[in-house]
């Protein structure tokens, strides 16, 4: 494998990783899901479900 496709799926993974990491791509999905556009309306639905999801979820400690 050469160097350069080597450093591309390096970066795309890292990208990936971020975006999972930091919810863009929950919210790609909740997009997706409810066939909806992005907006201020949708980013607030997605942020209280998740907010909703969070809150139940048992603490271990």
């Amino acid at each position: 494998m050469n160097l350069t496709v080597w450093l591309t799926r390096t970066a795309t993974l890292f990208v990936s990783c971020m975006r999972e990491i930091f919810d863009e791509s929950a919210y790609a999905r909740f997009l997706r899901r409810g066939r909806m556009s992005s907006s201020a309306e949708s980013y607030a639905d997605f942020c209280r479900e998740q907010a909703a999801s969070k809150a139940r979820r048992p603490r271990c400690c």
